[in-house]
């Protein structure tokens, strides 16, 4: 396993390998000022300024060559730019000529990933390290490293060792951890207080038994701050199974967990000051005997009634027993991730998450923080005008809207209905996966909107070193 802490030094000088920068507007400028040995190297190897090119520059000996890579702007380097370079260089250390790495120590660190869990050969490769002179950048990039890292192992690693129980297991190690107070309800009290989560969960088998999974972690006079994930640790689609290929990447469909962990785990390792709340909702929607069925008319922990349309919208159902737990405790802010509709992937593709939010300064915000962390988000309209999509004769709404229109915007509706109406809060309708790999960014599992929300949280509520 990776050690984040190890591919980010401080520059004290050390001997390093020279990574120049150019980007179209400046490579014909800095292309005349190189060596005619570097120009022929360049030439030779056909060498042109496109997005994440790179090539190496022979010295004076064997030992001391360099590098150039093309960035879009040497100016204002993204987060991406030299994730490529994170991982095709040969181990050793590296230094930026003439400029600091800023936010692309992560795409640094982020490019070195791996999950080799169930490998029986691992890559036998050593570290490639940056070095920068802004040391107090060093961890705060390490945390929001450690933090993807973990969304992607989580939602990577197969559903057979990712249930509900391994969930809980993870909330632990974190709880622990950090000093927080874990509770976790499952059995009768589930059936009692969650009613939805537990019909959700109540025909898989024993060992992958439904539960709510909360951590509770700062002090009580903080701001509170809810964080609920949806962690259907497999999604068959239940009695409304779902064709073999709609099923196969369905070990992601606890992605919205994986999120939540991962950012609470990032406010209680920075000390953020508020008073977290962070909540799972977990179950596998499986098939058996047991299993809620089509026309079934469910109770929720909030007391609206729930008519099943389809077993398929099950995300919907766990995430509103999670949703109304968190607001009894009138926390000033709610956030929930949920790899919820597919709706959302045929409007937005697979690298936006769909954010919807009640407070448009909260929408506005998490824009911002996609935007500074380059991990963007778009924003879809939580549109009232197709609330009557959800109506339902014999229940309170029913869980599967009426129409095949609107998908994504009908089921943060359904959410909606279980937040109080006094309190902000946003929804992320996230894929968590990624079928093609980008530099730093592999195919598989995948944190998107994690690091937006993360900005969010630290620009409204970290107030240290400000005056």
């Amino acid at each position: 396993m990776i050690d984040y802490s190890d591919l980010i030094q401080p520059d004290k000088g050390q001997d390093a390998r020279a990574i120049h920068l150019v980007d179209k507007k400046s490579y014909d400028a800095w292309l005349t000022g190189r060596s005619a040995r570097e120009r022929a190297a360049l030439a030779a190897a056909a060498y042109k300024p496109d997005a994440y090119a790179h090539a190496i520059l022979p010295g004076d000996d064997a030992e001391s060559w360099s590098v150039v890579t093309t960035v879009a702007d040497v100016e204002n380097l993204s987060a991406w730019c030299l994730a490529k370079l994170g991982q095709v260089l040969p181990e050793g250390r590296y230094r930026i000529e003439g400029r600091q790495p800023g936010k692309a120590l992560f795409g640094w660190m982020s490019g070195q990933y791996r999950f080799d869990s169930y490998r029986t050969r691992e890559e036998a490769r050593g570290p490639r390290v940056l070095l920068t002179a802004d040391v107090g950048a060093i961890a705060p990039m390490v945390a929001e490293a450690r933090a993807t890292a973990l969304v992607r192992d989580l939602v990577n690693t197969p559903a057979a060792d990712m249930g509900p129980a391994a969930l809980e297991k993870e909330a632990a190690r974190i709880a622990k951890a950090h000093g927080a107070t874990l509770a976790v309800t499952k059995g009768e009290a589930l059936e009692q207080g969650y009613p939805m989560i537990h019909a959700v969960g109540r025909a898989a088998a024993k060992h992958h038994a439904p539960r709510l999974i909360e951590i509770v972690w700062g002090k009580e006079d903080h701001p509170r701050v809810a964080l609920v994930g949806k962690g259907i640790a497999f999604d068959s689609g239940g009695l409304d199974i779902k064709p073999a290929a709609g099923m196969r990447l369905m070990k992601k469909d606890m992605g919205g967990a994986a999120h939540v962990l991962a950012l609470a785990e990032l406010v209680m390792a920075t000390g953020l000051p508020i008073r977290l709340h962070c909540l799972v909702a977990a179950a596998e929607n499986a098939i058996s005997s047991d299993a809620f069925r089509p026309g079934d008319v469910l109770k929720s922990r909030k007391g609206l009634t729930v008519e099943i349309g389809n077993t398929d919208a099950e995300g919907r159902l766990v995430l509103g027993d999670a949703l109304a737990k968190a607001g009894e405790d009138k926390p000033e802010l709610i956030v929930d991730f949920a790899t919820l509709t597919g709706a959302a992937r045929v409007a937005l593709g697979p690298d936006l998450p769909a954010l919807y939010a009640n407070d448009d300064a909260l929408a506005a915000d998490l824009i911002a923080g996609g935007t500074d962390r380059d991990d963007p988000v778009w924003r879809m309209p939580l549109w009232d005008g197709y609330a009557d999509l959800l109506e339902t004769d014999i229940a309170d709404l029913g869980n599967a809207g009426s129409s095949a229109f609107a998908g994504s915007i009908t089921a943060a509706l359904f959410l909606k209905r279980f937040v109080p109406d006094d309190t902000r809060w946003a929804h992320f309708d996230t894929f968590a996966w990624r079928p093609t790999a980008k530099p730093g960014r592999p195919k598989g599992g995948a944190a998107l909107g994690l690091r937006a929300a993360w900005a969010m949280l630290q620009a409204r509520y970290d107030r240290r070193g400000r005056g």
